[in-house]
């Protein structure tokens, strides 16, 4: 279904898009509840690259939960108590003036309620409520579909997003790599691999990451993606990291079935409970996608942009397709003829070979007597030349086909001869009628010229965006 950020309470208006790099609801709404930040999120001291771990490069002690900023969060109940009894007097019973005024500004708050922004005034002695877009009566609001993760925490896999265009970061990959291996400490047993280069909108560029330990016995292993993004949420680290035009960091890991669960029990912040119930049950493939709700025009653009991205990304992966499977076309046609042209060959050099061992076996066999073997043959080949040149057989329905084309040859010849005479008027007929086909004829000349000219000009503008896009992809 379309977007419908007005939809009453009990309907839901969802979409499916592509996970998006900068957290399960978007790059500034972080309420503990997101694929990056949300659940990579750690407290305490980190973990660090030191010695102890596995093979003595990174320490034993594990970084917290990522669900930890999630599940561990103090009871709030009467902060939101109150905050909700002030929103529900600021937009049913306002007592700041006294007199009917109250009610104009009770409309002027549920205006800001709807549209998410403002302050709710409604009495003297208690601080007006902020209205922002996670409050309830919000109505620019959706709730769309997001693919989750499959990836292992043991794949190591650390998305990093970079402020900076696709084509800065493959240029200088190499450098980035570095930088990052002097981040992790420099040491010699770490490696620092690039899994993936994906553009992303407003000229952002997604790099995954991973890192491999080896250890002085020879094996190595991918250091956990927890433990190397709880190093690089460390304060100094993250510094580094901005340096470099690192904007987000997070980690690529599938959620078990109790965080999962866990999620989907607990509608966010500003979601109707009824509305978050029938995402769960419109959800088209609860396996790969959970619901997200989707808050103001700035995230549902977000979205838009990401899956526009996507939607290039496949055109261009089609297109690229597409020419491969035309140069295969041609050359499966190649190969095919060359085929038929070596079949022609090996059936001539068979009969040439054919020739050069009859002619062997003739003088090899000059001077004996005909064996009988041989008369045996020259009976069979006699048999079958009897059969050939039989009245009934092969020869004679030959000779009777041939008998049959001269005399239609003949009888064509005199019909030629005859001589048709027209009447003047139907002369006269026929020729306006060839003249009028003939103008036709000129017409339609001149349009498919016309549309040619036009061909010729799309191919030319096709041309030019394949030279772009065979730039860019190179």
């Amino acid at each position: 279904m379309s977007f419908n950020f007005g939809a009453p309470a009990g309907s839901t208006a969802t979409t499916a898009t592509p996970a998006a790099p900068t957290g399960l609801f978007g790059a500034t709404q972080n309420k503990g509840f997101g694929f990056g930040t949300g659940f990579g999120t750690t407290t305490g001291s980190s973990t660090g690259l030191g010695t102890g771990l596995g093979f003595g490069t990174f320490n034993t002690q594990q970084s917290q939960s990522n669900l930890g900023g999630l599940f561990s969060q103090p009871t709030q109940a009467p902060v939101q108590s109150n905050q909700l009894i002030n929103t529900a007097s600021a937009l049913s019973a306002p007592t700041l003036l006294g007199d009917e005024r109250d009610a104009i500004l009770a409309k002027w708050n549920q205006l800001q309620a709807f549209w998410g922004t403002g302050k709710g005034y409604f009495n003297n002695n208690i601080p007006p409520v902020e209205f922002t877009q996670e409050n309830p009566f919000c109505r620019f609001k959706a709730v769309g579909y997001s693919c989750m993760p499959n990836n292992k925490d043991e794949d190591g896999l650390v998305v990093l997003i970079f402020n900076r265009k696709e084509a800065d970061i493959r240029s200088q990959q190499q450098q980035l790599i570095e930088s990052f291996h002097k981040i992790l400490g420099g040491n010699q047993t770490l490696t620092v691999n690039v899994e993936g280069v994906k553009t992303l909108p407003d000229d952002q560029t997604e790099v995954v990451i991973y890192v491999v330990e080896r250890s002085p016995n020879g094996t190595s292993r991918r250091v956990p993606a927890t433990t190397l993004y709880a190093h690089f949420e460390q304060a100094n680290i993250k510094t580094s990291l901005q340096q470099l035009g690192v904007t987000l960091s997070m980690t690529r890991t599938e959620l078990s079935p109790a965080q999962i669960k866990q999620l989907l029990q607990n509608p966010p912040a500003g979601v109707d409970p009824i509305i978050w119930e029938q995402a769960k049950v419109d959800n088209p493939d609860s396996e790969k996608l959970i619901p997200v709700p989707m808050v103001g025009f700035k995230e549902l653009l977000r979205r838009l942009k990401v899956q526009d991205q996507m939607t290039k990304q496949h055109q261009t992966r089609l297109d690229i397709i597409s020419e491969d499977i035309s140069e295969l076309q041609k050359n499966q046609t190649t190969t095919l003829a060359k085929i038929a042209q070596y079949k022609r060959k090996l059936m001539e050099l068979s009969h040439r070979t054919l020739q050069v061992l009859i002619k062997q076996e003739i003088q090899r066999k000059s001077g004996y007597a005909i064996q009988a073997d041989e008369e045996q043959l020259r009976v069979q080949l006699d048999t079958i030349q009897c059969e050939l040149n039989a009245p009934t057989q092969f020869k004679g329905r030959l000779n009777e086909l041939m008998s049959q084309i001269r005399m239609q040859n003949h009888f064509g010849a005199v019909k030629s001869e005859e001589r048709y005479y027209v009447d003047a008027d139907l002369l006269r007929e026929i020729k306006q009628h060839l003249k009028q086909q003939q103008e036709g004829l000129s017409h339609l000349i001149s349009i498919i010229k016309d549309d040619l000219e036009d061909i010729k000009l799309i191919e030319h503008g096709l041309n030019e965006n394949i030279h772009i896009r065979g730039g860019v992809f190179s």
